[in-house]
């Protein structure tokens, strides 16, 4: 990975600044370096850079899973310390920041679009800071095809250079030529980072970054790099901190959140002594995702089974129900100990809703494979799915199969799959009818401003009628109407639900 600099006799500023090109290399990604991971509490704005964003506007797109909601709302933290304040409107933003997802396809291609769709907008605003961060950016065909298409982007940086965005948006005011720095190697785990939080209700906590099980279709582990572990310190002390500024929900964050500190000390303090020192917070809800059913401990059961702030809601990714499909993905268990897995937690927290992830159309996926996920999905009656057709994703061992099942039979199975998982969907909803459920009032329903929408402890979607003042309570709602995907209520008197 080459770090080229060169210095450009420009005019006003840019002389005294150096061009910063460093690229992604996906030969370097792949590596897990022994060295010990750093863990920093040293961030600081530096002095030259203080103020630099006042009276200007930025706007953040988000893209994807809730590491990258997270990652923005650090980002945002950052420009708002620098001056900056936020809005919605492009024509408004001095610097704009795409936030990316490289899991799907479908996700670069919105992305792509949108960097087309902008252009115009650079054009009548030179000014303007284009910037395009995130996991799109630690793909090296990615930034090669921004580098001869997208021209019009001022700024590029990788996962692991979040907290050198001020510096890197610097440079990139000043410079007359893209400013690039995306570290291919693993990031230290910097603490004390800003973050501008949306609402004051429910707040992502992140505990680990990285990924070390390298499911071959997922990139995941290339653009995140390997698991690091946040010390149990530094993540209670922000979770009584959020506790006291009056959040109701948090969710504890990793990509494979389940192997949080398998890389700490001699890895005996783990996920279920995080939480077990969690539940005795005084914060209403605690979550966390996403689980690989690998690392899922007894242990952990046994926490998660004290239930309190721990709620009955456990998303579980399974992606096949067929044994020769689950080793070419490289997920390491079986259909067998899935459904083990699966039973025991449903033993020990018998009101658990349990989620899932699917892929259909997998590389060599015949029907009577794509059967036995029908199947398992049938046996297991998961309350809800997020279903996906596999698409390849350059740079990882399934990109180099042969993709030999045709896009008409993978619609075909996404339909079938979906129909079902909908049936399920819809089964479990309706068995709350008339059942008085705990809603956490978020705001405003998207569809209606007079209607209020919250979620439930397994989280499912409830719509209500009731007063903006409940927005950030607790509240016990009547469920009236079940639908696939959401409840339809109403608000019921404290003695009511007490007496039932």
């Amino acid at each position: 990975m080459a770090d080229i600099k060169q210095t450009k006799p420009e005019k006003d500023y840019s002389v005294y600044f150096q061009r910063t090109f460093v690229a992604p290399n996906l030969k370097e990604a792949r590596r897990r370096r022994r060295q010990a991971v750093r863990h920093l509490n040293d961030f600081s704005i530096p002095d030259d850079i203080k103020g630099i964003g006042a009276g200007k506007k930025y706007l953040i797109r988000t893209y994807g899973c809730q590491m990258n909601e997270h990652d923005s709302e650090v980002m945002a933290g950052i420009l708002e310390e620098i001056g900056y304040t936020s809005t919605d409107v492009e024509e408004e933003a001095d610097i704009i920041l795409l936030n990316t997802c490289a899991i799907r396809e479908n996700a670069e291609n919105k992305v792509f679009g949108e960097l087309g769709n902008l252009k115009q907008l650079k054009r009548e605003n030179p000014d303007l800071i284009l910037g395009v961060c995130g996991c799109m950016a630690q793909e090296e065909a990615v930034v090669n095809r921004i580098l001869q298409k997208y021209q019009h982007v001022d700024l590029i940086f990788g996962t692991h250079n979040i907290h050198r965005l001020p510096q890197l948006l610097k440079e990139a005011m000043f410079s007359k030529e893209m400013v690039m720095e995306v570290w291919s190697k693993e990031g230290d785990v910097i603490e004390n980072l800003p973050k501008a939080r949306k609402g004051n209700v429910r707040a992502w906590v992140n505990i680990m970054y990285g990924c070390d099980k390298f499911c071959t279709y997922c990139i995941v582990p290339y653009t995140r790099g390997k698991e690091r572990s946040r010390h149990p310190h530094e993540i209670i002390q922000e979770v009584r901190e959020l506790a006291r500024k009056g959040y109701k929900e948090i969710t504890l964050l990793g990509q494979n959140v389940n192997a949080y500190g398998k890389d700490l000390n001699d890895g005996s303090y783990r996920l279920s002594h995080l939480m077990d020192e969690i539940r005795k917070i005084d914060i209403p809800r605690v979550r966390f995702t996403t689980s690989h059913p690998w690392d899922f401990t007894d242990d952990l059961i046994e926490v998660l089974a004290k239930g309190g702030n721990l709620v009955e809601h456990i998303h579980l990714p399974v992606q096949s129900g067929n044994n020769a499909i689950l080793k070419i993905m490289g997920r390491n268990y079986t259909r067998e100990s899935y459904l083990e897995l699966f039973y025991k937690l449903k033993k020990a927290i018998p009101h658990a809703a349990i989620t899932t992830d699917i892929i259909v159309g997998f590389p060599n996926e015949t029907e009577e494979q794509f059967q036995d996920t029908l199947s398992l999905v049938e046996e297991c009656q998961f309350d809800g799915a997020y279903t996906f057709i596999y698409s390849p994703r350059p740079g990882t061992p399934a990109a180099r199969m042969e993709d030999n099942v045709s896009m008409e039979v993978k619609r075909d199975r996404l339909q079938r799959l979906n129909e079902l998982v909908n049936e399920l969907a819809y089964k479990s909803n309706a068995r709350l009818e008339g059942e008085i459920v705990e809603v956490l009032v978020e705001g405003a329903s998207k569809k209606n401003e007079d209607v209020l929408m919250g979620h439930t402890r397994t989280n499912k979607v409830v719509h209500f009628r009731g007063p903006k003042s409940l927005i950030g309570q607790l509240v016990n709602v009547r469920v009236t109407k079940a639908k696939t995907w959401t409840l339809d209520g109403e608000i019921v008197a404290e003695q009511e639900a007490a007496n039932q």
